[in-house]
């Protein structure tokens, strides 16, 4: 627990856990932005202060994603559910997408994607309730498919591809929402990533999409909505209407945050020390047990079990009770997930373990 803040330990899988830096930042800002004498909520989004302000966080994200000069960074709204139809209606020419079905946002992005083309379902680990990543070497990629698609880390679930999919040469699109920014990504490797941020970076409310150029189309369907375009939003550099202006603020203090930390590299060393306390924990327990292969584990997501639901629900009040909060289990699967974003401190793991054995000892 924060004693300066009395806060507690935030394991909410979104809208997740802030850094304290960045909302002390947002506090003192709060009423009077850069002696403008108002607060960015209160600022137009085509003044010169905006401008600034979305200007420095794209080339702040650039920087941390080592973003090639042939992608756009794009600010939108809508949420990863929106990207689920944006996706196919943007980039579908041929008509045909390959789905991987790891998870339940992968589910409702294949099933959404059924409305604007012929959408092939070609792996999916739902046979064992989506608890590993499939073997992605040799799939059996359509020779017409637009792109393929995943989603890269699936936050119900807990797990992680550590190893991109063979696509045979197809456009690679990523739904990374629940792992942006925790790790290094060579971005050459995709044609289009998309996050929403309530998780790893901002406040629910903002959407990034880095899309590579040439995926930028005219040649829409008459009846896709104008801002429904990626070009739309490209074209006018994420302005085309008023943006979630403040939530792109607080993204943009995160980006200074994270490079004041040295960088995704830095944070990635980070959040393996935090992922390796829990599951070192949970491999070793007589109560506790992880619900993901070893091998397809994520570092953000960390869903486990006690095999009985009365017990779990004990652990949880008990756990709500020492300041560690939000460990429920998504409603589809039941249990404890303990989320782990860049922002959740070192101290938050190693007090929700210590509390663990506690419980441990003291229940079987």
């Amino acid at each position: 627990m924060n004693k300066k803040y009395n806060r507690v330990y935030n394991f909410s899988a979104g809208p997740a856990v802030l850094p304290v830096e960045v909302l002390e930042t947002a506090r003192d800002e709060m009423l009077n932005y850069k002696n403008s004498g108002m607060s960015v909520m209160e600022v137009s989004h085509r003044s010169k202060t905006y401008d600034e302000i979305i200007k420095t966080a794209e080339q702040d994200l650039r920087d941390l994603m080592n973003i090639p000069d042939n992608y756009k960074v794009l600010f939108l709204q809508g949420g990863a559910h929106l990207q689920f139809s944006m996706v196919p209606i943007n980039l579908l020419k041929n008509g045909v997408a390959d789905y991987i079905v790891t998870g339940q946002w992968a589910k409702k992005a294949y099933n959404e994607a059924q409305k604007y083309g012929k959408i092939n379902k070609i792996a999916s680990s739902e046979d064992k309730t989506f608890s590993y990543i499939p073997d992605c070497s040799d799939l059996d990629i359509s020779p017409d498919a637009d792109y393929v698609y995943i989603c890269e880390n699936n936050t119900i679930y807990g797990t992680k591809f550590h190893k991109l999919p063979n696509t045979k040469g197809k456009i690679l699109v990523s739904d990374m929402s629940s792992c942006f920014l925790s790790e290094p990504v060579d971005v050459t490797k995709y044609g289009l990533i998309y996050a929403g941020v309530q998780k790893n970076v901002g406040p629910a409310g903002v959407q990034i999409v880095i899309i590579r150029e040439d995926l930028l189309r005219e040649d829409l369907p008459k009846w896709c909505p104008t801002m429904l375009s990626y070009k739309i939003h490209a074209d006018n550099n994420s302005l085309y209407n008023t943006p979630p202006a403040y939530g792109i603020y607080v993204c943009g203090l995160v980006f200074k945050w994270l490079k004041k930390l040295g960088g995704l590299e830095k944070m990635k060393e980070m959040n393996e020390k935090k992922a390796k306390i829990l599951y070192d924990f949970l491999d070793k327990s007589k109560l506790f047990k992880g619900t993901v292969e070893k091998n397809s584990r994520s570092l953000m997501n960390v869903p486990f079990v006690t095999g009985s639901d009365e017990m779990d629900k004990k652990f949880i009040e008990e756990a709500k009770n020492e300041g560690l909060v939000q460990l429920k289990g998504h409603r589809t699967v039941g249990g404890m997930r303990a989320s782990i974003y860049n922002a959740m401190p070192i101290e938050g793991v190693k007090a929700l373990v210590d509390f663990m054995e506690k419980f441990e000892k003291e229940n079987i």
